[in-house]
Formats: structure tokens, C-alpha cells, sequence
């Protein structure tokens, strides 16, 4: 997937932003208890001093593990590997109904727990699978605000273009009757409204039949 052009439609700045300083927005602390952070890969190391209690990394699936968590304060992590497609195809692992299966899993663990405090979540590029992992997580536990968690992700990461298929499959299993789909549909329209020139950067990504 060609996310590198896609980012540098937002600027390295923008990107990156304030690692040490980001406040979690006041709607943000309505859907979850702990404060969120979404990011990919290279972005990783900014993050080892910001007293992150959680990791959600997904990852390729012969994508070796990122060395940095070993430079991390003590944390728990769970890794899920799959690719960042729409459909099953040869050479591709798309994601399954094992690994949303996976992901719900750990979201209520981490709420049973009640001692996360800062949860990292990454994927390679911070754009697709993580940015639909973290509405996917801040939706669980709040039916009839799935719009409000992914309209969340415009403070989180502003350049997420959430994976559809992880979307659809989280719910069916959360018996969400396509709201979660329509959250989805409504934060790419309200992405697309503040930065239009985007719709032609999913197009040449392949991903353009997910334009609103």
C-alpha cells in the first residue's frame, strides 16, 4: 500500500506532532479510560518516555518485531499480524474474524484490568490497521457512539484512512448492524470536507472505491 505519499500530504510536522506533550481530548475520555496514542513504525521511538502502560502492535506477518519495545519501560503488548488489505488473496493474510477476535479480547482485558493508563497502538504506517483498531476499541464498550470514536481519530491522527474490512468484521461481531461502518463513512467525509485533495491520494493508493 502506498501510504508514503499519502503522509507526506500531511507533513512531517503534522505527522509526528508533540509526542511528549499531546493531551487527550475531553470526548476521548468519555469512550475510554486511558489516554491513546496511534503511530507507525518509525515513529516508534518518540514514544518510550511517555509512560505507556499498553502496546497493540500489528504487523506484517513475517515483519521481524520492532527492537524499540526493548527500550521501553516495563509494559504489556500484544501483537497481531496481518496485512493492510480489503479481501483474501494469494501472497496476502487478510485480516480474519481470529484476529478482530484478538483485538476485542484485548480491549476487555485491559478495561478489566483498570490499570492501563496509556495505550500505544502501531501498525507500519500509523494509517490503516492501527487507526481502525483504535476506533474499533473506543466503540467496544460504548454502543450507539460509534460515529463519536471515529470521529475521535480527527484528534488522534489526523491521517488515518481506517481499514474497512477490520471495521465490517468488529461489526458483525459486536452485533452493531452496520453502525460502525456508517461511523467509519462518517469520519472520511469529515476528513475529506477540511482536506479534499486527499480523495485523489486513496484513489492512487488503490483504495478509491472507499471514498465516501
Amino acid at each position: 500500500m502506498g501510504w508514503p505519499s499519502w503522509l507526506a500530504g500531511f507533513g512531517r510536522k503534522r505527522i509526528l506532532g508533540a509526542a511528549s506533550t499531546r493531551k487527550t481530548s475531553p470526548m476521548i475520555r468519555t469512550l475510554v479510560r486511558y489516554d491513546i496514542t496511534i503511530c507507525g513504525i518509525p515513529e516508534l521511538d518518540l514514544h518510550r518516555e511517555a509512560g505507556v502502560s499498553d502496546v497493540l502492535s500489528i504487523i506484517d506477518p513475517y515483519e521481524p518485531e520492532p527492537p524499540v519495545f526493548d527500550r521501553y519501560h516495563p509494559h504489556r503488548r500484544q501483537t497481531l499480524r496481518f496485512d493492510d488489505v480489503m479481501s483474501r488473496s494469494a501472497g496476502a493474510q487478510a485480516p480474519e474474524q481470529e484476529h478482530i477476535e484478538t483485538l476485542l479480547a484485548f480491549g476487555r482485558a485491559i478495561e478489566q484490568a483498570g490499570d492501563a493508563t496509556h495505550l500505544l497502538i502501531h501498525c507500519h504506517a500509523g494509517v490503516s490497521r492501527s487507526t481502525a483498531a483504535a476506533a474499533i476499541l473506543m466503540a467496544q464498550h460504548n454502543p450507539g457512539r460509534e460515529k463519536d470514536a471515529f470521529l475521535a481519530l480527527l484528534d488522534l491522527r489526523a491521517q488515518a484512512w481506517p481499514n474497512t474490512r477490520m471495521v465490517q468484521i468488529a461489526d458483525r461481531l459486536l452485533g452493531r448492524g452496520g453502525a460502525l461502518e456508517e461511523g467509519l463513512v462518517a469520519y472520511r467525509r469529515s476528513l475529506l470536507n477540511v482536506r479534499p485533495h486527499l480523495a485523489e491520494m486513496i484513489v492512487n493508493v488503490g483504495r478509491g472505491n472507499e471514498l465516501p
